[in-house]
């Protein structure tokens, strides 16, 4: 039903949001800028405007002063972690209907797999605190799942960043579950063209609005099939507010943007330092460029002789001290300080080992809040195709995150004071493992071929078993038969 009609109070309610959004919507606008940076950071003006100063000088300072991005740094690091390995599914028999195979391809009908889908919930919810994935299915007059089939219908996934949902509201049942029973939210914006949709247990309305002509170009309702909001808030972490994840960038953010300022005051200073300000009287002529003449009256006042005003650069120094100093408590912040190379060599192996596991338990518990969103969007996936799951998704709980190069210059230095023949090879096998990995290792060992290795000053032949003592022995001296021809 297409209608055009000017209801400027109507379009008022739709497109506000509720209590709590309206409270977090320019937090969450920050914490966006801080992590997208670039031009998005320039026009959200996060640096500090001087006393008097122009509106061309301030944007000329925009235009020059980099940003230093340790929002999007911390996130990816995180993500690096998180998504090494893919997770593990178990369908339990949800995987040999064909809709499976197709969601796992594409699992947002745009081109994105599941675990590319994934990623970037865990990038948005790491941003925000939380976001929002919806899965739908298209409503359709088929009267059976061939012609679904056919007809390319079946359930996806849509990934809501906070920004987008204006409107939720929760509702306790009897047994005490906590559930949706409203959501609104902006589905595309194209232009001055808003389409709006609004779910409720039994129905679904899509309103379309243009935001300059103030006016609702088309409006229509259909069935929600399912009976239920089929929408999943995945936290980064939990609030104590129903529907508003914590942030791992929130204090990041501002430590970041006081970097950013930092940085405009040392582009000023080099500036300043290198380009001094001249003080004249209104009657002097000065020249311009290097060897430049200045011409002054022949009955000035000699106190009002021309001179220069130089700015100094002592305060570069204190201000890249205090730099460091910011990076360094983003680093303890956000637990990546052992990850770092420059941070990793000022670090003891105590100070480093605590910050891994320290690292490993946020990772764990960002894995299991994505391991529980999916378990819940597969259950979703399985009443919309009129099935029960009850398998399982299985996310990395430990990361193994370690410091091979330092682990293996200990062993190295520690091999060089160990005298017994048994500790010699267990740590030369330790040293091939950090160099090879365990699995490499393993291969080798079950691929291994006893052979004899001989002493090159003797001619002493001797039979290697195992990997170990073929390393003792070349450690000795000896040598493959080949190598002796």
């Amino acid at each position: 039903m297409a209608i055009s009609r000017t209801l400027s109070n109507e379009i008022e309610l739709l497109m506000s949001g509720n209590p709590i959004y309206n409270d977090y919507y320019n937090r969450f606008k920050y914490l966006y800028e801080s992590y997208i940076g670039g031009e998005a950071y320039q026009e959200g003006q996060h640096l500090t405007r001087y006393q008097l100063e122009t509106s061309n000088d301030y944007s000329a300072r925009l235009a020059t002063t980099p940003l230093d991005n340790h929002c999007q740094s911390v996130v990816q690091v995180y993500n690096s972690f998180l998504f090494r390995e893919p997770p593990m599914r178990e369908y339990n028999g949800l995987d040999q209907l064909p809709e499976v195979e197709a969601f796992l391809e594409d699992a947002d009908l745009d081109g994105r797999s599941l675990d590319a889908f994934m990623k970037d919930v865990a990038t948005w919810s790491s941003v925000f605190g939380h976001c929002w994935v919806l899965m739908a299915k298209p409503n359709t007059n088929s009267n059976t799942r061939a012609e679904e089939l056919g007809q390319g219908i079946r359930p996806y996934v849509n990934l809501i960043t906070p920004m987008m949902m204006l409107d939720w509201s929760y509702t306790r049942a009897m047994s005490g579950h906590y559930g949706l029973d409203y959501i609104r939210y902006v589905e595309d914006i194209n232009g001055s063209i808003r389409t709006v949709k609004e779910w409720w247990p039994d129905k679904i309305v899509t309103t379309v609005v243009d935001i300059d002509e103030d006016r609702i170009d088309d409006q229509y309702e259909e069935e929600n099939q399912l009976g239920m909001i089929p929408a999943v808030c995945v936290y980064n972490k939990k609030s104590t507010i129903r529907g508003i994840g914590v942030s791992d960038i929130t204090d990041i953010a501002d430590a970041q943007k006081m970097i950013y300022n930092l940085n405009s005051e040392i582009e000023q200073g080099i500036r300043l330092d290198g380009h001094p300000s001249l003080v004249v009287t209104p009657n002097t002529s000065v020249g311009s460029g290097a060897g430049a003449v200045i011409h002054m009256p022949e009955d000035i006042d000699p106190a009002l002789k021309p001179y220069i005003l130089t700015h100094g650069n002592t305060n570069i120094d204190a201000i890249l001290k205090t730099k460091q100093s910011l990076v360094e408590s983003i680093d303890k912040m956000a637990n990546v300080g052992a990850v770092r190379a420059t941070e990793s060599r000022s670090m003891s192996g105590v100070a480093m080992e605590t910050e891994f596991q320290l690292l490993n338990a946020r990772l764990s518990e960002k894995a299991d809040n994505l391991e529980l969103a999916e378990e819940q969007l597969w259950r979703l996936f399985a009443i919309y195709q009129g099935y029960f799951w009850d398998g399982g998704v299985d996310y990395p709980d430990s990361f193994g995150i370690k410091d091979v190069a330092n682990d293996i210059r200990l062993m190295l230095e520690t091999r060089k004071t160990v005298t017994d023949p048994k500790l010699i090879k267990l740590l030369e096998r330790e040293i091939a493992e950090a160099h090879f990995g365990e699995e490499m290792m393993d291969e080798y060992d079950m691929d291994f071929e006893p052979h004899e290795m001989i002493n090159p000053t003797t001619g002493e032949a001797v039979l290697a078993e195992s990997y170990e003592e073929h390393l003792a022995l070349g450690d000795q001296g000896y040598v493959h038969q080949e190598e002796m021809e």
